[in-house]
C-alpha cells in the first residue's frame, strides 16, 4: 500500500443497492485502497460472498466469531484496522441499531470499537426514510456520535415508490470518503464572520419581538468553518461556548453594529440569522401594565444588515445570505440575491414543519449569483453546513484562479 492509500471496512446491509458495491469496490481497488467487506446476516440474500472476495482480494467477513479471525477477536481486528469504515447501503435498521449501541453483529459491533471515520450512506423506502424514528436516528448519529452522512437522493426506488431514499452515486460516496481529509484545511487563512438565531426587539423590560429562529443552522456553520481551519467570529442572540470567538448580541442594530466592525477585515460573512424586519419606535422603560383598552405598538424598519454588507464589500469578500420563505421559495430567493449583490443565497421553506426553524434537518435550495443551482435534500443541519463551508472554499478557490487571469 502507499502512503496515500487506506484500509477501508466496507459494511454492506441488506438492500437491494448493495449489488451497487461490486463496483464501488473496483474502483477503490483501482485507487489502491485495500477494501475489507463486512456483511450483516440479511445482506447475504443481496451479494454472493465469494464475488466479493475476488473483488476485494480480500476474506468477507460476517460473522462475530470467524475462525479466521487472528489473535484479537473478529470485531476488535477490523475495528483496529480500519482507517475508514464506510456502511452502505445502511438500512432503516442498521440506523437504528447504530444510533443505540447496539452490538448484536459483526458489523454493529465494529462500529462501538473503532476509532476510524464513519460514514453512512442510507438507501430505503421513501416513507422509512422520512420516518420520525429515522430521521431521529440519522440525527443521532450525525450530531452525537460524529459520523458523516452520505445523504440518500431523489429517484425511482426498487420498491416501486419514488422518493427521497436512492443510494447516492457511488461517484459521491467516493467524493465524500476520500476527500473528508483534505476540508480540514480548505479555509486555513480565512476569517469568516457567520451570524446565527433571531433578534429580540424589546417592546418593554419584559416583552419583545422575535422569531423562531434556535441558532442552531449558523453555530453548525460555524463548527465547520472552524473544523476547516477558518479564524471564526460568531455573532449569535443563542448563548453557546465554543472555542472561537463568540460575539452575543439581542437586537438588529447590535447586530448591525457588530457586524460592521468586523466585516472590513473578514474574508467572508454567511448570514444566518433571522434578523427582525421591524422594532418598536418607542421602548418603555416600565413594564406595560394590562388595561382594559388595546394597546399599539408603533413599528419602524430595521436596517438590512445583509443589503448593507452586499454594498460595501469588496471583490475579495464573499457574503451568504439565507432566504426564510413560507411562499415563492426559489423566485423569493432569487430576487434578494439580485437585490442584495451577495454571492449565494440559501433558501428554505419555513413552512415546512419537520426542516427549518428549531429542527435538526433541514432541506434547502443553494443559488449564486453566476445563476447556479444546487438542491440539498432533507438532512441533518450539520451536514448542510458542511456543505456550505465546501462551496465556500470553492468560491475563495474561483476568487483565487480569477486573479491569475
Amino acid at each position: 500500500m502507499s502512503n496515500n492509500s487506506k484500509n477501508i471496512v466496507l459494511g454492506i446491509c441488506a438492500g437491494i443497492a448493495a449489488y451497487r458495491m461490486y463496483d464501488l469496490i473496483n474502483e477503490l481497488k483501482k485507487l489502491n485502497h485495500n477494501v475489507t467487506v463486512v456483511l450483516t446476516h440479511d445482506a447475504k440474500n443481496f451479494v454472493n460472498e465469494l464475488t466479493l472476495k475476488v473483488l476485494s482480494s480480500n476474506n468477507v467477513y460476517s460473522d462475530m466469531f470467524d475462525p479466521k479471525a487472528q489473535s484479537k477477536p473478529m470485531h476488535i481486528e477490523l475495528a483496529d484496522k480500519a482507517d475508514i469504515v464506510l456502511v452502505a447501503p445502511a438500512t432503516a435498521d442498521f440506523v437504528a441499531k447504530a444510533a443505540g449501541g447496539i452490538c448484536d453483529e459483526l458489523l454493529t459491533s465494529i462500529l462501538i470499537a473503532t476509532k476510524a471515520k464513519v460514514y453512512v450512506a442510507p438507501a430505503m423506502n421513501v416513507n422509512m426514510w422520512n420516518h420520525f424514528t429515522t430521521q431521529k436516528n440519522v440525527e443521532t448519529l450525525v450530531t452525537k456520535l460524529g459520523y458523516t452522512m452520505i445523504p440518500p437522493e431523489d429517484g425511482d426506488l426498487a420498491c416501486g415508490y419514488s422518493g427521497i431514499g436512492h443510494i447516492a452515486s457511488n461517484e459521491k460516496i467516493l467524493n465524500v470518503i476520500l476527500h473528508k481529509d483534505s476540508e480540514a484545511g480548505l479555509l486555513s487563512g480565512k476569517k469568516v464572520l457567520i451570524t446565527a438565531g433571531g433578534t429580540r426587539e424589546q417592546i418593554d423590560p419584559v416583552r419583545y419581538i422575535g422569531n423562531k429562529s434556535s441558532g442552531k443552522m449558523g453555530i453548525a456553520i460555524a463548527d465547520v468553518a472552524y473544523d476547516m481551519g477558518a479564524e471564526v467570529v460568531l455573532v449569535t442572540t443563542t448563548p453557546c461556548d465554543r472555542p472561537y470567538q463568540v460575539i452575543e448580541v439581542e437586537a438588529a442594530q447590535e447586530m448591525q453594529e457588530v457586524v460592521e466592525a468586523e466585516f472590513d477585515n473578514s474574508d467572508a460573512l454567511i448570514m444566518a440569522a433571522a434578523v427582525s424586519d421591524f422594532r418598536p419606535m418607542v421602548v418603555s422603560k416600565q413594564k406595560i401594565k394590562k388595561k382594559n383598552e388595546d394597546v399599539t405598538i408603533e413599528l419602524t424598519r430595521n436596517p438590512d444588515i445583509l443589503e448593507i454588507i452586499g454594498r460595501i464589500k469588496k471583490d475579495h469578500q464573499i457574503v451568504i445570505g439565507f432566504s426564510a420563505e413560507s411562499e415563492n421559495l426559489e423566485k423569493n430567493a432569487k430576487e434578494k440575491l439580485v437585490k442584495k449583490k451577495i454571492d449565494m443565497i440559501i433558501a428554505n421553506d419555513i413552512t415546512n414543519k419537520d426542516i427549518g426553524f428549531s429542527s435538526d434537518n433541514n432541506s434547502v435550495i443553494l443559488l449564486t449569483k453566476d445563476g447556479g443551482k444546487e438542491t440539498l435534500p432533507r438532512q441533518p443541519k450539520v451536514q448542510i453546513a458542511r456543505y456550505i463551508c465546501n462551496k465556500l472554499a470553492e468560491m475563495f478557490n474561483n476568487i483565487k484562479e480569477t486573479r491569475k487571469v
